[in-house]
């Protein structure tokens, strides 16, 4: 990686004037600058000062009215699943880039790199060039705090080792916070720790074996904790009467796949003359598609890989709290433990990926408390994730909440044809959704026999929106009123006061067109409206979930800022603003 690709040239740009910047900012070439018509290439001695010349020149330096772009030359042929990300903020966490990296497609691996500059960079495998494509067209400029990130392709050839990653973990493991930077230390990303897996093996085994399982005053299932090291817990007294029990294993993936094979062990000699030839696996249904795999790819692969016969209870198994499916694995007990491994390595691999898009939106929605969403079980042990069907099930409980949050009314518009699955049958789905979420859901009439969409009306503290919302996109999409491939986007309306609607959109629409970037939500405030009788205007966000989420979240915070600033002493109100 020591070639150089020099872009947005003149026409009038020679070698000469290239030779004599590079000279100024004190960096080495080997050979002359071959100059084309409006790029240049040139060679570096290494790849550590290939990359100083992209950092002290790319962006930053002028010629002939033209600012020098400057990144690693890579031949298209050569152009692969691998990215450099340069200029990434020296305090950034690892969470908070993982999510970013996740957006765009399964990350194989992520390692940084030593250099000299204050800001970190890291190398980047996606698991297919498309992603890694993208990745490239989306975050190359992309704006993290007050840094635009760079980001150039890696040679298949040069590319450094991939660095070592946990069994069934490709690279993506949960972290704790970062060290600090200190000088001459590089920046603050730390190093990534190795810790067990939070994501538990949940087994159904057969009632009858479970007092197998148990043992003698817990003497078999005390020597399988001990020799795998594992924490177990039989739920005996769940679903009584039924046929078969959950039994949840904490540990490591190895830990996990021991006890299981343990535990299939002894069921076979509970079984006597019947030949035990299945294992069920309990799985969030937000981790189950990409277990399966595009046109089933992934499962094929692991039921050839590990000779067995998989298959996955339906989506119409599942209810508001009951968001697990039932993975059921057809085999011989060697057979069935080599397939745990695998789809337990897929489910994990998923969860890594939500955790770190989690993340990534804590720390960029302010005032939502993640604790308080329930996104990580809370009740018994062994209970399951609660159900949500647009954001992914994870996120640390750390997170404290300050103060009671205000409550918010947000008017979310959906399809009309969808009215029926929202209410669900007798009104039990509106009904269990408002429970859950701790938000009054309301469907507003129909405007006339025609109407297209239908308005709801969620009132509820900045979770319970969070959750609502979440848990109708989530709907929409199971339910089909979006095609396979389409992404649910769906309006949302917020009612501000009219004094502080300039405020949303900026001197000379600034703040608006900053919140779309940010968000990647469409927001507008309409022309010309007349205020309610309030004295409020409507603010219309369109977008994906997280999209949405986070460009209300903003909003709400400008809000707050308003109200702060009137509640201070001083003479006169604020002035209304011109809307655009």
């Amino acid at each position: 990686m020591n070639k150089l690709y020099i872009g947005n040239l003149s026409e009038e740009a020679s070698p000469l004037e290239l030779e004599s910047i590079f000279e100024e900012s004190k960096i080495p070439v080997n050979g002359p600058f071959l100059v084309k018509t409006g790029y240049a290439f040139v060679d570096c001695p290494d790849e550590k000062i290939a990359m100083k010349a992209i950092d002290i020149i790319s962006g930053k330096v002028e010629l002939h009215g033209k600012l020098l772009e400057v990144e690693h030359s890579v031949p298209k042929r050569q152009r692969s699943c691998k990215l450099q990300i340069r200029n990434i903020p020296p305090h950034m966490q690892w969470e908070v880039l993982d999510g970013l990296l996740a957006q765009y497609g399964s990350v194989e691996s992520c390692e940084q790199v030593n250099t000299e500059t204050e800001t970190a960079v890291v190398n980047v495998k996606y698991g297919a060039k498309d992603q890694a494509r993208q990745a490239m067209e989306k975050l190359n400029g992309f704006l993290m705090e007050t840094y635009a990130l760079k980001v150039s392709f890696i040679p298949d050839d040069t590319v450094s080792q991939d660095p070592p990653t946990l069994p069934g973990r490709r690279g993506f493991v949960p972290r704790g916070p970062p060290r600090q930077g200190s000088p001459g230390a590089g920046p603050g990303l730390g190093a990534r720790p190795k810790l067990q897996s939070d994501v538990p093996l949940r087994m159904l085994v057969p009632t009858q074996f479970v007092g197998a399982i148990i043992g003698k005053e817990g003497a078999t299932i005390r020597n399988i904790t001990k020799q795998t090291q594992s924490k177990i817990d039989i739920h005996r007294k769940e679903n009584a009467g039924a046929a078969e029990k959950p039994i949840t294993v904490h540990s490591t993936p190895d830990g996990c796949s021991s006890a299981c094979r343990t535990i299939l062990e002894i069921m076979q000699q509970e079984a006597l003359d019947t030949k035990l030839n299945s294992l069920k696996i309990l799985a969030h249904n937000n981790f189950v598609g990409r277990l399966i795999g595009k046109e089933g790819r992934n499962l094929k692969k692991i039921e050839q890989d590990t000779e067995t016969k998989i298959t996955i209870s339906p989506l119409q198994d599942l209810t508001l709290y009951n968001p697990e499916r039932t993975i059921t694995v057809k085999g011989s007990i060697a057979a069935c433990g080599r397939a745990e491994e695998e789809v337990m390595k897929k489910v994990r691999e998923s969860y890594e990926n939500d955790v770190a898009a989690m993340n990534l939106q804590s720390n960029l929605i302010p005032g939502l408390n993640l604790n308080a969403l329930g996104l990580f079980p809370s009740g018994g042990p062994g209970m399951p994730p609660s159900m949500m069907g647009g954001p992914p099930p994870g996120a640390p409980a750390t997170y404290p909440s300050f103060g009671q949050p205000e409550s918010e009314t947000v008017h979310l518009f959906i399809p009309a044809l969808a009215v029926g699955a929202i209410i669900g049958k007798q009104g039990q789905h509106i009904k269990q959704l408002s429970r859950f979420a701790g938000a009054s859901i309301k469907i507003a009439p129909a405007e006339g026999p025609e109407a297209k969409q239908r308005m709801v009306i969620i009132t509820g503290p900045p979770e319970a929106q969070f959750k609502a919302q979440g848990r109708i996109f989530g709907k929409l999409k199971e339910e089909n009123f979006f095609g396979p491939k389409e992404e649910v986007k769906l309006e949302a309306h917020i009612k501000v006061p009219s004094h502080a609607a300039g405020r949303v959109i900026g001197k000379g629409g600034k703040t608006v067109n900053e919140l779309q970037n940010l968000t990647s939500a469409e927001v507008v405030v309409p022309r010309d409206q007349t205020p309610d009788e309030n004295d409020q205007v409507v603010v219309k966000i369109t977008g994906h979930f997280y999209a949405s989420q986070l460009a209300q979240r903003k909003i709400q915070d400008i809000l707050s800022q308003v109200r702060r600033q009137q509640q201070r002493p001083g003479p006169g109100a604020p002035s209304a603003l011109r809307r655009k």
